[in-house]
């Protein structure tokens, strides 16, 4: 056992050494049963994060969270009065290590009033000392949006597993979105947000499954709904349900059936009602999301395409910002490039280099409507040689300039804010 602890403490500066000294949360390590080897905060913090940690119910869900079959990745915990947690182990024995990071804070909360709400919950039925020193220490812990705290959550995962993971394995099937909770209403830029939220439904219309960057964008511009309230839960919820609202709406102009998307919708909007911490939010809507868009991307699938080539299309997709080359997609399929090629344009109508430099100048008008990038950033993002290069194309292909295009959708943008 001493050597377990000794492992244990040594992980622990590791990973504090990870975290930039302005952060001010906390690592933590338990055994496979649950108790604790130590903790990078000592003394009375200790104790009382120790016992939120336990009262609000993230020490249980640890414990199912190690002895569960799907902990290979890392998972947040969250909680009904915002706090976060997130969860990894590290395998090299056998029996894990589990280590824990956190608390932090989804989006700035009033003491008083989660003082009122935890007396009355009844993670608080027996026991109420810990409730006071909790309050006293919000608001020294730390607030961060799902996708800054999700980037230190995986840092540390790697280190322990060596994996190399990125953001997407905290939602299985989605990339994690974030949600800017800290931004006040003055703070937004209105027509960005409306921009951002055009192009986000975009996605769902045309069922494009590279959607990660336009999520993760109009996630860090809009914290959601404006709602405030004493229940951080609850305004999770109204943004769920509204998002949910807007891409299902989405979704059935890009053709999904109505029959199909509404019932999808309400049991979306269902679950969200249902659940009891904002992990689980945050985790439903990236999948609902997902799931919307790959129905529709289902129904605009060519039918006289082989899946061979399909594979190939979708690849095309999710690779813009890199070369892609008619042998690569050879290499995907197990076919010759000769007989790739030919196939391929048989079957689409375009040869492989025309299809890709479509794929491209479609993302680059979007990216031109949601986003400020200079022509030269859309063009390094979409791997084209030059600028000049991206704009030859766009022109010919679009019969205007990349500049002209963004200024005719900017015009029009404003005009329906007006």
């Amino acid at each position: 056992m001493n050597a377990v602890v000794t492992q244990a403490e040594q992980n622990l500066e590791l990973l504090q050494s990870l975290i930039p000294s302005g952060e001010s949360f906390y690592i933590w390590c338990y055994t496979h049963e649950g108790q604790m080897l130590g903790c990078s905060c000592h003394g009375a913090i200790r104790q009382t994060l120790h016992h939120a940690f336990q009262a609000l119910g993230a020490y249980e869900r640890m414990l199912d969270y190690a002895a569960g079959g799907e902990n290979d990745k890392p998972r947040i915990l969250g909680s009904s009065v915002g706090l976060q947690w997130a969860v990894t182990l590290e395998t090299e024995r056998k029996k894990s290590l589990i280590f824990v990071l956190g608390p932090v804070l989804n989006t700035p909360i009033d003491p008083k009033s989660i003082r009122a709400e935890l007396i009355d919950s009844r993670c608080a039925m027996h026991d109420t000392s810990w409730i006071d020193p909790l309050c006293a220490l919000l608001p020294a812990l730390p607030v961060m949006s799902y996708a800054v705290f999700g980037r230190y959550v995986m840092l540390v995962h790697n280190v322990l597993t060596g994996s190399q993971l990125g953001m997407e394995a905290l939602n299985p099937g989605a990339k994690t979105p974030e949600k800017e909770q800290a931004y006040a209403i003055s703070q937004r830029n209105r027509l960005d947000v409306y921009k951002s939220e055009q192009a986000l439904l975009d996605v769902v219309r045309r069922g494009e499954i590279n959607y990660y960057r336009v999520l993760n964008r109009s996630s860090s511009l809009s914290p959601g709904v404006p709602v405030q309230g004493r229940d951080p839960l609850r305004q999770m919820k109204t943004s769920i349900v509204v998002f949910t609202t807007l891409v299902t709406r989405a979704a059935m102009e890009g053709g999904l059936s109505p029959e199909i998307a509404y019932p999808l919708g309400d049991a979306y909007i269902q679950t969200a009602e249902d659940c009891r911490d904002s992990g689980e939010l945050n985790s439903l809507a990236h999948t609902m999301y997902h799931d919307f868009i790959y129905r529709v991307h289902q129904l605009h699938m060519d039918p006289s395409h082989s899946h061979a080539i399909q594979k190939c299309c979708d690849y095309i997709e999710l690779s813009l910002d890199r070369k892609i080359h008619a042998k690569d997609l050879a290499a995907l399929v197990g076919y010759t490039e000769y007989y790739l090629t030919e196939k391929f344009k048989n079957e689409t109508g375009l040869s492989v280099s025309d299809y890709v430099r479509n794929a491209k100048i479609s993302r680059a008008k979007m990216l031109l409507q949601s986003t400020d990038l200079s022509v030269g950033d859309i063009a390094e993002r979409l791997a084209f040689n030059s600028a000049n290069y991206l704009i030859r194309v766009f022109k010919e292909l679009e019969g205007c300039t990349p500049a002209a295009y963004r200024n005719q959708h900017r015009s029009k943008a404003q005009l329906g804010e007006g």
